[in-house]
């Protein structure tokens, strides 16, 4: 893990932390070959340079983000707001991280994938790069 990343769990409170943490092994996990660190003030993970999946503390818990999370086709992964195809889920304990859920959209992560990281070249237009 980027010790960016271990820095910014570290940062959290203890119950905050053990949800991130949770969520960064099994995305290591599920992305060890991914580039991970954090962007825009929360850890990311990339592959080949495209956003891919991310936490973030929020007053309400701490959100996992599927850039294109909408595609996945899950119930539990709440649409964002905007045009974009970021999906999320908020989390309050780390109890309530189902893993086999977590382990099934990181596998649809890698398969089902938008071009965010060209989308200034295409002045805002998001394009599927993987069906």
């Amino acid at each position: 893990m980027n010790p960016d990343t271990q820095a910014y769990n570290h940062s959290l409170s203890e119950t905050d932390a053990r949800i991130a943490n949770l969520l960064a092994t099994e995305i290591t996990n599920g992305f060890p070959k991914a580039e991970n660190k954090v962007w825009h003030r929360h850890p990311v993970w990339f592959l080949d340079g495209n956003p891919i999946v991310g936490y973030s503390k929020l007053k309400s818990g701490m959100r996992l983000m599927f850039w294109s999370g909408i595609s996945f086709d899950e119930e539990a992964l709440q649409p964002g707001t905007g045009k974009f195809k970021d999906a999320s889920i908020t989390y309050t304990s780390v109890d309530e991280i189902n893993t086999k859920d977590l382990k099934r959209w990181l596998k649809k992560a890698k398969s089902i994938q938008w071009d965010y990281k060209n989308i200034v070249k295409r002045k805002g237009k998001l394009v599927k790069i993987k069906p």
